[in-house]
């Protein structure tokens, strides 16, 4: 592939990320013809057809598929280097907006003290908000990436996993339980619980969780927000499933303990977000390719 141009990847990972060679044309301000011609003069390069086209769009061959996630690669590392030189030559432009749900605020300022420790000319600016609320910025340009889990299949937005996201039961020190070690889910059974408000990732996990063992627990009350949970939970009104990241300074402080539950924690991922019509450029690209390079280090946190 002695020929292979960074332009015509650009073109197709657009086709291949639209679906539709007029789409890709509108996209990348091109006509359809020319579109059509980078494609043709990429495949035979390749050597292998990478679409098959209808009507009105354009599917991965096997061979598109497979090119496909090594441009995406060979792309996103270009602009990571044009980010840093631009970043060296003082060239920063817009203020970098980061989206967080709320269990990442807890540790995405250390994401950002560290990055910002290696490119001081990047301003940074931090959202918190609801996992529906950050998805809808993000895929209106209102956020340049987004820290939360992985996002429903039907979000225009790709996810990278970074990091472990555990969860744990936790109690006050008080709480019956605390004494009691290898705690079966069985023996929750009745346990007053303080939910977090439906619609929370925190609370799909759990209702999922409770679905899986057939538990029935006795949710007396539901709050919104991390902060007033573990407030009602440090008050003696139950026990609650929570982010292992919300409960880091009450859990040093000796004002919660984590039950010593079997099979506990439960681990989901912590992703960054980005929005599917296009690899980030800028100081966003050089935050993506920081967190996944370094987030699981800075995202750490204590589960006992």
């Amino acid at each position: 592939m002695k020929n292979l141009t960074l332009r015509a990847l650009q073109v197709f990972e657009a086709t291949a990320t639209v679906g539709s060679f007029s789409k890709a044309a509108l996209m990348l301000n091109l006509t359809q013809p020319a579109v059509s011609m980078q494609i043709k003069q990429l495949e035979g390069e390749i050597g292998a057809h990478l679409f098959v086209k209808q009507s009105r769009s354009a599917t991965l061959t096997d061979s598109g598929r497979v090119l496909l996630t090594h441009a995406r690669d060979i792309l996103g590392r270009v602009q990571v280097a044009e980010a840093a030189l631009a970043t060296l030559s003082g060239k920063v432009g817009k203020t970098l907006h980061i989206g967080a749900i709320s269990s990442a605020h807890y540790f995405a300022p250390w994401l950002m003290q560290a990055f910002q420790h290696q490119y001081p000319q990047v301003r940074m600016k931090l959202s918190v908000g609801e996992r529906s609320d950050m998805l809808n910025a993000l895929s209106e340009s209102r956020l340049d990436l987004v820290i939360a889990g992985f996002p429903p299949a039907h979000t225009a937005v790709d996810a990278e996993p970074f990091a472990a996201h555990p969860h744990c039961m936790i109690a006050a020190p008080g709480h019956r339980l605390v004494a009691l070690r290898n705690i079966d889910w069985a023996d929750l059974k009745g346990e007053p619980f303080v939910n977090r408000e439906a619609g929370s990732m925190t609370r799909h996990f759990f209702d999922y969780l409770v679905q899986m063992h057939k538990l029935e627990v006795d949710a007396r009350v539901e709050f919104q927000g991390n902060e007033a949970v573990k407030q009602a939970v440090m008050a003696g009104m139950g026990i609650s499933f929570m982010s292992a990241h919300a409960f880091q300074i009450e859990l040093e402080a000796g004002r919660l303990v984590v039950l010593k539950i079997r099979n506990i924690p439960k681990m989901l991922d912590w992703c960054i977000l980005r929005r599917r019509s296009g690899a980030p450029s800028g100081a966003a690209a050089l935050f993506r390719s920081f967190v996944l390079e370094r987030g699981a280090e800075l995202a750490t946190c204590r589960t006992a």
